[in-house]
């Protein structure tokens, strides 16, 4: 269980992503039913740290206090600034005692040198993943996601996913009701598109559309009802193929596939927080029954509705 969390800081680091992991990990939130995390900000010679934006830090703690974290993350960092070569051994040796390492956005490059991209999927800003991908060959840079889960690798791509990244974690370890938690707290929504296999973290359901948006909220609202593009066109008072093609312009996808997604969405909450049956799960969000949950689920988890309540589900 991830209890334990550490950052490692370096001269010329990036405060905004290094406020990120604080706010991810370092407030205490137990007031409102979140796990209690230990959480410290490290540094190779505990001191003073410069950041890249003309301000410096105060750091307490050293590596050894890293060396006993569950997690260990690294924010942005100026990718050719020299990394001492115990930092690159503690993160070798985090991955090799059964530990996380995260990184955000910059910070993938110093998980390279230390030798922890080769071979796996990894991912990094859209601005530096060609870079990424140059200067680690043995790496597979996925740069269209916001994050990659590799088990005990982590990388998300720049600036605020790491946010997802870290909400992707305390889902992972806690479940959704706690993630959500976490995520309102901050006002951020507890998840938007990325990672990898059973981990995909789908995007919230935006029903923010232009003009469809109280249509959107309206199916979201309603989501075992009947959404076919006809019924939802004559809502909309609009012909099928207008309304088709409004769809695609405010929504960047089709009315199915939209539709589709919010109820594996909804499926997933009902999974994480109830013990009713799948059946049932599968009538309640519109799928009819559950082979055609299983398969549309399957489809865009990865993995079936039983092991995903297996992996998340709520502890009562």
């Amino acid at each position: 269980m991830l209890t334990n969390v550490a950052v490692i800081v370096f001269d010329g680091v990036a405060p905004f992503e290094l406020g990120v992991l604080c706010e991810a990990w370092g407030v205490d939130r137990t007031a409102s039913g979140v796990p209690a995390i230990e959480f410290a900000v490290c540094s190779a010679n505990a001191g003073r740290v410069s950041t890249s934006m003309g301000f410096d830090l105060h750091v307490e703690h050293g590596l050894d206090r890293a060396a006993e974290a569950d997690l260990v993350c690294i924010p942005a960092i100026q990718r050719d600034w020299p990394v001492p070569d115990d930092v690159l051994q503690l993160l070798r040796d985090t991955v090799d005692r059964g530990a996380r390492v995260l990184s955000v956005c910059s910070g993938a490059f110093l998980l390279g040198q230390a030798g922890l991209l080769d071979g796996r999927d990894c991912t990094t800003h859209w601005m530096h993943s060609d870079d990424l991908q140059a200067q680690f060959p043995k790496a597979c840079v996925v740069p269209e996601v916001l994050y990659v889960d590799e088990g005990s690798v982590i990388t998300s791509a720049g600036s605020a996913a790491g946010l997802d990244a870290c909400l992707h974690l305390w889902r992972k370890e806690y479940g959704g009701r706690v993630a959500s938690t976490v995520a309102r707290r901050m006002v951020v929504p507890p998840q938007r598109e990325g990672g990898q296999a059973q981990y995909i973290a789908r995007p919230v359901p935006d029903c923010t559309a232009e003009t469809l948006g109280p249509l959107l909220t309206w199916i979201s609202e309603n989501i075992a009802e009947d959404h076919s593009v006809e019924e939802l066109a004559r809502r909309a008072h609009m012909s099928p193929r207008t309304f088709a093609r409004r769809f695609r312009a405010e929504t960047g996808g089709t009315p199915h596939a939209w539709v589709t997604n919010q109820r594996v969405i909804a499926a997933e909450e009902l999974l994480e927080a109830s013990d009713s049956s799948i059946e049932w799960i599968a009538t309640e969000v519109g799928f009819g029954n559950a082979a055609t949950m299983r398969q549309h689920f399957s489809r865009v988890r990865g993995i079936s509705p039983q092991a995903y309540r297996l992996s998340f589900s709520c502890p009562a």
